[in-house]
């Protein structure tokens, strides 16, 4: 009989399944939470992109409804079990969908304040466009990639976006691989 596997992220105890994606280092997902959760700062309505487990859905969601996506299944299911078990969230929407083959339209943007994303390595070229063409006040990015991460924000830039701040991460110790949170604004109208 094995024992069960918990996790707390953001508080929130997450049983994941097996092979589903965990942030490497503890203390940088705790430093990228701190990052998003400030940058989303009193957003009304939050979608989290590429969620897993909920790394940052879960923190989100005690200040704001959170649209959590994923095409792992296994992680959206472990994510929805610790919503049924935890007290004290706003409401966290979850959904299965390949959102690189199947990206949020920019009619499906609309109502939301802020937008999270942290796709795998191969980036979110196709979710960038549709948040180039949207009326999204807030992006983050959180990437693995500075390729990718560089040509998501090139797309964002080039829709309106302006950059406020890239923060590096060192979540892969002992590595020359870095993460990045990358927080973009729409400029305020005058």
């Amino acid at each position: 009989n094995r024992g069960r596997v918990v996790l707390s992220i953001g508080g929130v105890a997450v049983e994941p399944q097996p092979a589903v994606f965990l942030q490497a280092v503890p203390a940088a997902e705790a430093a990228m939470i701190s990052l998003v959760t400030a940058a989303v700062g009193k957003a009304k309505r939050v979608a989290d992109l590429f969620c897993g487990l909920g790394t940052f859905a879960l923190p989100l969601a005690r200040k704001a409804p959170v649209l959590a996506i994923d095409s792992d299944a296994r992680a959206i299911g472990s994510l929805d079990l610790a919503v049924r078990n935890t007290q004290g969230l706003k409401p966290i929407e979850t959904r299965v969908r390949d959102l690189v083959r199947e990206p949020l339209s920019r009619k499906e943007l609309e109502g939301f304040d802020a937008v999270v994303f942290d796709p795998p390595r191969a980036g979110a070229l196709a979710q960038a466009e549709a948040l180039a063409r949207s009326q999204v006040k807030t992006v983050i990015a959180v990437s693995c990639n500075p390729q990718t991460l560089a040509r998501d924000l090139a797309v964002l830039v080039e829709g309106g976006y302006e950059i406020e701040d890239v923060t590096p991460i060192d979540q892969f110790l002992y590595s020359n691989h870095l993460e990045a949170v990358a927080v973009l604004r729409r400029p305020r109208r005058r």
